[in-house]
């Protein structure tokens, strides 16, 4: 069985998005942000709901187009 997830707040996760190297490329539909990094075109599509936790399908997609395991966000929400 794989790694649960931690709960994660949707400005946690940009701040470990920005840490590896994406910055903010366009706001999307409805409450949505588009995140991209420069140097392998990756981008990352992340809904803003002040307060909630990401739901746990959303946050494995995400991680998913970032390239990022669970392992890496862990270490990322520590540092």
């Amino acid at each position: 069985m794989g790694e649960r997830l931690p709960a994660v707040k949707d400005r946690d996760l940009v701040r470990v998005l920005k840490k590896i190297g994406f910055e903010f490329f366009r706001a999307g539909k409805g409450s949505h942000e588009i995140y991209r990094r420069a140097s392998d075109g990756r981008h990352a599509v992340i809904p803003r709901h002040a307060g909630q936790d990401l739901k746990r399908r959303t946050l494995t997609s995400i991680l998913t187009d970032a390239g990022l395991s669970i392992e890496d966000l862990r270490r990322l929400l520590k540092s």
